[in-house]
């Protein structure tokens, strides 16, 4: 199961080529969550292939790396997985509405 093709991540930029663009002016592109629990990955960057750069809501609000194929292998309740949001639409990040 892949969380995003390979057409998905073209879109992103690549990581480290947006380091001189300020935090709040950064484009989050894809949205990710536990549809059982608050945790919740934003991408904003991509190494082309697995590891993303972004956004992490879970126990602790931070910015990292995370890995598309580890998120893909979590199993939940019932079999839930982890989803992507298909309805977020690219937004800078500081318009992110974070409760």
């Amino acid at each position: 199961m892949s969380l995003l093709t390979k057409s998905e991540l073209a879109k992103m930029p690549l990581i480290y080529t947006q380091e001189d663009v300020e935090l709040d002016d950064k484009i989050v592109y894809f949205k990710f969550f536990t549809p059982w629990t608050s945790w919740t990955w934003y991408a904003m960057e991509s190494d082309g292939s697995h590891y993303c750069f972004g956004f992490v809501e879970g126990q602790e609000d931070e910015l990292g790396y995370f890995c598309l194929r580890e998120l893909a292998k979590v199993i939940g309740p019932a079999g839930l997985r982890i989803e992507k949001d298909r309805y977020f639409e690219p937004t800078k990040f500081k318009d992110l509405k974070r409760s």
